[in-house]
């Protein structure tokens, strides 16, 4: 049994595959500033090798090697752009086109770290986006990216004018409250302040495919409880009419 109940999605001897929770970091940052995900798993298994990362409110399906070939195998899979990577998300807004693509060059933001922007001397980014359910507010959506760049989704949905829910970079990390979708929104008397329905990004790593040695890999994360949570609220309340 994995340490703070993390869920397995698939351990074998070459990787284990973890549902990430959000709000945890891949890996340890420069500060060593609190507990990542691969620390945990070097605790359980000692070697443990980075593949790829989610970033720390993303949740869902991350993979990580357990020894160096392994670690060479998959990290020249998702760098040559031979994993299919799924996401699913929430976002502001109510997105018109059913289907679509952003083809829009990444690099780092020049002044602001940490941050990126779509700029000509960037790396070619494309992400194709589909809706799926429609809200008054918001739109859930999924998203396949083509190439691995740092908060690729998230630039992409704030160029097309809809951004990821609780994205203080690229939108607002303003929550969802139920005070803003109930009309007649009353707090119990024992709570003190009203809980966010969705405060953290509302992002999720859903599916992952490839090949390994000849075998074939689906890798899927189910929804965590807050996103599961917060849709059947959203479904209730905000449901377009």
């Amino acid at each position: 049994m994995l340490q703070h109940s993390l869920q397995v999605i698939l351990e074998n001897d070459d990787f284990i595959a973890i549902n990430k929770p959000a709000n945890m970091l891949s890996i340890p940052d420069r500060k060593q500033s609190e507990p990542s995900l691969k620390d945990m798993l070097k605790q359980q298994f000692g070697d443990i090798y980075t593949v790829h990362r989610l970033d720390k409110g993303t949740s869902g399906v991350i993979v990580f090697a357990k020894h160096s070939d392994a670690h060479k195998q998959l990290s020249q899979l998702f760098e040559g752009r031979e994993v299919e990577k799924y996401y699913a998300g929430l976002v502001h807004g109510k997105v018109i086109k059913e289907s679509g693509s952003v083809d829009a060059p990444i690099m780092e933001h020049p002044a602001k770290n940490g941050k990126m922007v779509i700029h000509a001397k960037g790396k070619t980014s494309l992400t194709d986006y589909e809706v799926v359910e429609r809200f008054r507010l918001y739109t859930w959506m999924k998203f396949q990216i083509h190439t691995g760049r740092t908060h690729q989704i998230r630039i992409h949905m704030q160029q097309l004018g809809h951004s990821i829910v609780c994205d203080e970079y690229y939108g607002t990390a303003d929550p969802i409250l139920l005070s803003n979708l109930k009309k007649k929104f009353n707090l119990a008397k024992s709570e003190d302040a009203e809980r966010p329905l969705m405060g953290r990004l509302a992002l999720h790593s859903q599916l992952l495919k490839f090949d390994l040695n000849g075998e074939h890999f689906k890798l899927e994360a189910e929804l965590p409880k807050d996103i599961k949570a917060m849709l059947q609220q959203l479904r209730k309340w905000n449901a377009v009419k």
